[in-house]
Formats: C-alpha cells, structure tokens, sequence
C-alpha cells in the first residue's frame, strides 16, 4: 500500500489515495500503520477518496481503529493533496466527509496550496453553560459542544497550568466518563487574551494530539459564546496556530497542511 504521511498543526496521519489504492479492512490497517514504534506513526489513517456527492471525499479511522466522525486537520491536508494533485480544478470546492459536505478555499503559492480554509458550519452546545461533572473525584466544570464530533472544553486559570496538566495519566478519565457514553474530546483552555487563547487536548480514540482542528473549532465556539475572546481568535496548539472566526454563526478555520514523506508498506 503507497501511502503520504502530513501534518496539519502537527495532527498527524497517513493518507491513502483511493482515486488509485484500494484499502480492504481500514480499521485494522489504522491500528497497524498508527503505532509509533512498529508502524509508520500517526494519529491515525485518513482515506482520500471520490465522491458522488462532492469534489472529494474524507475516510477517517483514529489510531484505536475506530472511524471518526470530522477532523479538521485531516481535511486539510485531504484539500492540499486533492488540489495539488489535481483531483479538484478549482481553489474552492466540496468534501464529504461523515459530518457533512465541508466547504473548501485554497490559498495556493506557486500552483500549490499553502493555506486552507474550511467552512466548518455550525457547532452547538450540547451542556448547561457550565456543566459540573466529577473526574476522578474532582470536581471539573465544561462546555459541550458538537460540531460534528463531541467535544468538551475545560478551562484552566494559567498557562503554566495548563503545560503541567498530566493528561498521559488523566486524559482517559475525561474521554471515558459515563457523561459521555460515545466517548469525547476533550479540550483544555487558557485564555491569554481577546484575541489569542491556548489548547491542549485529549482525543477520543486516540490519545493527546499535537492538534485537533474541530477541537479549536470548538474552544473558539466555546470561549467566543462565554464572551472571552473576539470572533476571530488564534489558537495556540502544541504543534502550531489554527486561526478561527465565527461569521453569521458558520465557523471557519485556517491553516497550513504539509508533506512529511511518502512510503510503501506491505500488511
């Protein structure tokens, strides 16, 4: 199986491309080529594939092999491979992906796209505004929101905080809670100012990430809807900066998406 690794944010995965490849039995391939020490390495596997109903269609599996639902990051890198590789003709068009069809810009530098831009649409909060719930005997205080994949965001009162945060030891008590039955992702927040705030997060199916995309989608939703921070907000992730605003309440992201290498491996 030919295969590209890319980052968007340092949320990384490997890629498929199906308009060529054929994947039998996805779930189990993500597993394999996910693990960092005998596979490839990734956050999990993302497949780029035709649609019928848009331009591209966006295939995600997390490293545990379970299928994801929208990633953010994912479908940044899936646009930069479609329009670098001419699988769309235009610097706006479509995706499928199982949250919906996603609206696309490109950004493009020397016939490439360096920036993309995704039209999120719209997120919802799905708690009380805040919702107490205890996490291994401590009492924490969260939003929910969807925005095509659960999540809940929590806030912490320091950046030094929120660097200490052992989520290796902890992060599985928030995705696990019996608040959430289909599991989440979990979001944690500093807010620096109206127009910067910063994110670690614990993913679903997948361990702490370097990035979420619809993570920092949901932060900014979060904080924007708390009256924290501006409509436009950057957000400040381990791997890099992911811009967000809410315009007439469709949310937008922007960023970069980048080659890592290319491979060949055989199952």
């Amino acid at each position: 199986m030919k295969f590209v690794k890319m980052q968007g944010a340092g949320n990384d995965y490997v890629y498929v491309d199906c308009f060529k490849e054929k994947v039998k039995n996805p779930s189990e391939i993500a597993i394999k080529v996910s693990d960092r020490h005998f596979g490839v390495g990734s956050d999990g596997l993302i497949l780029i594939c035709p649609s019928d109903i848009a331009d591209v269609k966006m295939d995600m599996y997390n490293a545990d092999g379970s299928r994801g639902l929208m990633c953010g990051n994912g479908a940044r890198c899936v646009a930069k491979y479609a329009y670098d590789h001419g699988y769309v003709k235009s610097e706006n068009f479509t995706m499928e992906t199982c949250a919906g069809i996603k609206y696309i810009k490109v950004e493009p530098k020397n016939g490439k796209a360096e920036y993309i831009n995704v039209n999120m649409g719209k997120a919802v909060i799905t708690s009380e505004f805040p919702e107490k719930i205890l996490i291994n005997g401590e009492e924490k205080e969260f939003i929910g929101v969807d925005i095509g994949n659960p999540h809940a965001v929590y806030y912490v009162d320091s950046l030094e905080k929120l660097h200490n945060m052992d989520l290796n030891r902890v992060g599985e008590y928030y995705e696990k809670h019996e608040r959430f039955p289909q599991k989440v992702n979990s979001e944690f927040i500093y807010i620096k100012d109206r127009k910067n705030i910063y994110m670690r997060v614990w993913e679903r199916g997948s361990g702490e990430t370097l990035a979420c995309g619809t993570g920092a989608c949901a932060s900014a939703f979060a904080t924007i809807k708390k009256g924290d921070c501006d409509t436009s907000v950057r957000v400040h992730l381990l791997g890099g900066d992911l811009d967000i605003s809410l315009e007439n309440d469709e949310i937008y992201m922007r960023g970069k998406a980048e080659y890592v290498f290319t491979g060949e491996i055989n199952f």
